[in-house]
Order: C-alpha cells, then sequence, then structure tokens
C-alpha cells in the first residue's frame, strides 16, 4: 500500500513547497508536490511540519555518549531517531592496524545484522595524519615512517565500505598511500586533515580523489614563510579550491568554529560546498573554566581541558548553524543531507525526488525533530 505524508511543508533545495504531499510506495518517492490524490493510501498527517531528506553524517565517532566502535546498534539507532538516515562510524589514527581491522569487521557485522541500518560506510580519520594535531596524540602509533607492509592490511580490511580516508599531504611517503587505497577501491574519496599542509601538496593530490576538508578551522596548522607573516595553508586552500568540500563542526558557543568564521565560510563557499558534521567523541573531562566556555554542554573535552570533538547529534549542528548564521531550513537540509550525499556520489538519496529512497526528516521551523522515516518506514 502507498503511504502519503500529508499537510507538510516539503523542503527543496531552493525553495519550500507549502502544503504539500509525499507519496512513498516500497520505500520509495514515488510522487511529490500539492494537489495529490491520496485515496486509498495510509495517511500520515505531519500537521505543518517541514519535511526534508534525512540527514547524512560522514564524520561521528560516537552517539554522544557511546563510541561506535563500542556498541555500533546503540549509536546508530540513537542517532537515527534523530533523523540521521546515513551515517558513516570514524575511526581514529589511536588504533593500532590490527585494531584498526577489528573494528571495520564489527561496524561491518552491524551494518550486514541489519540492527544498525543505517551505517553505509566508514570515514577513515586514520591513519596517516599529522601526529601534532588532534586530541589523544600522544598514543598515535602511526607517527613513524609510512611503510606499505603496515598500511595494506588496513586498506584491503576497509575495500568497498572505506568511503573516505583523511591524509595529511605534508606526511613523506603519502602519495604512495593514495595511490594504493585508490587501486584498492577507485570510489575512494580523501580528505585533508589534521594537517599543517601548504596548497601546493593539497593540489598535488585532488587528482586523486581528495575533495574534503576534514573539521575546517579545526586541526590544521598555520604556515610561517617570513617572520611575524602567515602564508597560506590548509584553511586557505579548502576556501580556495571550488571543489573542496568544508566540513564544519557547529557548536553551540561557537568554539570549534566561531559565528564570524562559519559566516565566512558560508559567504566564501557557498550553499553547495559545506557539509556539516557532529564530530561527536566520548570523553569526560570537565568544562573548562571561564567566560568563554559558558553554555559549551555539547562540545567533549579531555581531561587536559583540550577539545575532544563534540557531544552533538547532526540534528543538532543544523539548529546552531541556523543560529549562528541565519541560514534556513533549505540551507542546512543541503549542508547535511545534499551535499554530503552529492559529495560520496549518492545519487538516490539526500533530496526530494521522485525515484529517491524515502529516507525522510520531518522537523519544526526551529529544526526540533518531529518524525523520521528510514526507507519509507516511520522510526518515530
Amino acid at each position: 500500500m502507498k503511504k502519503a505524508i500529508i499537510n507538510t511543508n516539503i523542503v527543496m533545495p531552493d525553495y519550500i513547497i507549502p502544503g504539500g504531499t509525499i507519496v512513498i510506495e516500497d520505500g520509495i518517492i514515488v510522487d511529490f508536490g500539492k494537489k495529490i490524490d491520496t485515496a486509498g493510501m495510509e495517511i500520515i498527517n505531519a500537521n505543518g511540519g517541514y519535511t526534508g531528506p534525512g540527514l547524512i553524517d560522514i564524520h561521528t565517532h560516537a552517539d554522544g555518549d557511546t563510541f561506535f566502535t563500542d556498541d555500533p546498534v546503540k549509536a546508530a539507532n540513537k542517532i537515527l531517531s534523530h533523523g540521521i538516515t546515513d551515517v558513516m562510524p570514524a575511526l581514529y589514527f589511536s588504533a593500532t592496524a590490527d585494531e584498526l581491522v577489528a573494528q571495520m569487521a564489527l561496524l561491518k557485522k552491524a551494518k550486514e545484522s541489519g540492527e544498525a541500518p543505517n551505517i553505509i560506510g566508514l570515514y577513515m580519520e586514520a591513519p596517516y595524519m599529522n601526529p601534532k594535531f588532534g586530541c589523544n596524540r600522544e598514543n598515535n602509533p602511526w607517527r613513524f615512517d609510512i611503510k606499505k607492509e603496515d598500511y595494506m592490511p588496513v586498506l584491503e580490511a576497509g575495500k568497498d565500505f572505506v568511503k573516505v580516508w583523511v591524509v595529511a599531504p605534508e606526511r613523506d611517503g603519502i602519495e604512495e598511500f593514495v595511490k594504493d587505497a585508490k587501486a584498492v577501491d577507485p570510489k575512494v574519496r580523501f580528505s585533508v586533515g589534521h594537517s599543517e599542509a601548504a596548497p601546493e601538496q593539497i593540489e598535488a593530490l585532488m587528482p586523486y580523489g581528495l575533495c574534503l576538508a576534514t573539521h575546517h578551522m579545526n586541526a590544521t596548522g598555520t604556515l610561517q614563510k617570513y617572520p611575524e607573516c602567515r602564508t597560506a595553508c590548509v584553511d586557505e586552500a579548502a576556501l580556495y579550491n571550488n571543489s573542496i568540500y568544508t566540513e564544519l563542526i557547529c557548536d553551540k558557543v561557537g568554539i570549534h568554529v566561531s559565528p564570524y568564521l562559519l559566516r565566512l565560510v558560508k559567504k566564501i563557499k557557498g550553499d553547495d560546498r559545506i557539509i556539516l558534521i557532529s564530530d561527536a567523541y566520548v570523553d569526560h573531562g570537565p568544562i573548562p573554566e571561564g567566560d568563554l566556555y559558558e553554555g559549551a554542554d555539547d562540545i567533549n573535552f579531555d581531561f587536559s581541558g583540550e577539545i575532544a570533538g563534540s557531544k552533538m547529534i547532526l540534528d543538532g549542528s543544523c539548529r546552531n548553524m541556523m543560529i549562528h548564521t541565519g541560514a534556513s531550513l533549505c540551507q542546512v537540509f543541503k549542508y547535511a543531507s545534499t551535499n554530503p550525499a552529492t559529495m560520496l556520489g549518492l545519487k538516490d538519496r539526500g533530496v526530494i525526488k521522485c525515484g529517491n529512497v524515502a529516507n525522510l526528516l520531518t522537523v519544526d521551523a526551529e529544526f526540533n525533530v518531529k518524525s523520521v522515516y528510514l526507507n519509507g518506514d516511520k522510526v518515530n
């Protein structure tokens, strides 16, 4: 039987269809718009809510309090209830090769079991980034020379499951790693992250598929070419190159990226090259003292007072982006669904369109979640 979500404002990439209807059959969107005959269909009344495509979080380690590598089913289902219908759990460079392979197997098993249906692949914030950057960097088994015999078991274990490899382009031997990763899976993408690379080093990897900047404005260096004069580094290269998408962690206080910088990135990159992420992690350090950190309860801190990712789920990042930048519902759905789908080459989701998977999210005007649909089935 067909289902019809009625009395909803349909969020398109550039406009809203008020008082619309979305028709679903066998988990697929088969019709949408106004004045649609819904006779004989199962009716779901959205009560005036705003329905857009389900969110896609390409970069998160946890659900806010549980690592995916500890309980992937719990983490996947918790964020699903917040509208994240597609997720790429992130593995971190603090794990050894054997640990990374075991974590991959655990997450793949959870996905294949059907109990974590929104896991679509992995985001590898590992192994070869700059050891100067990132939380827990004192426990980095990959800080030594890049060796094929070290990384090939990880590449082979991640074949057809890893969607993005994060790399520091300045590391000696990184091009060989990138070439081998591309040979194992030609569809894989690369991101620059935890890096102080010069633009030329970043651009040298773009022909292999580097198209993303990991948590833009975080864990990136600055280059001094002359005394007291900084030159272009990772963030500037990401802003300059139109083909590079910029990830943004948008917390309530604006600590990861200040509101002014969020507005600057929005102005420079435009609506088609921003990807909102949660980058949720699990640490239990206290919020540092001081006015700067007042209200920073959606950020993780370690016991040294250093930022260790967020406690957010992606819908929270969407709300914060609206507050800090004045972004519209259309824009934040684009940043958190359409753009990540496009970057990954997922042509059957990320926008409401006939033939697309009926992964949908209904929110109110302030992006509070009302209903979630996965493959056309109502989750909550």
